[in-house]
């Protein structure tokens, strides 16, 4: 555990997710950084692209992973869109509507 972080956080405190952002990741059963951290940004896009009543966005996965990075959501999109398409995650993205933070 880093110093100074805080992983009964509420994810609307944390950098690059809101209140939105927070209501569908609570629909999965993700109430903290914590839990988000356990199951994983990747694991809970593929999650909520299936219990969720709201489709999320490639831009949301960004989000979740600046989030446990403490970095904004461009920057992670910069650096891991390539990762990301390779592992297959790229092709998951459908046509629902996205979720703002």
């Amino acid at each position: 555990m880093i110093a100074g972080q805080h992983y009964d956080k509420r994810l609307c405190d944390l950098k690059g997710l809101g209140k939105k952002s927070e209501q569908c990741l609570n629909e999965i059963g993700v109430y903290t950084r914590a839990d988000l951290e356990k199951i994983g940004a990747v694991g809970a896009f593929i999650k909520m692209r299936s219990e969720c009543r709201v489709e999320p966005s490639m831009n949301f996965l960004y989000a979740m992973v600046g989030a446990l990075e403490d970095k904004h959501w461009l920057k992670i999109a910069k650096e891991e869109k390539g990762r990301l398409a390779v592992n297959g995650i790229g092709g998951l993205q459908g046509t629902g509507s996205a979720v703002e933070s």
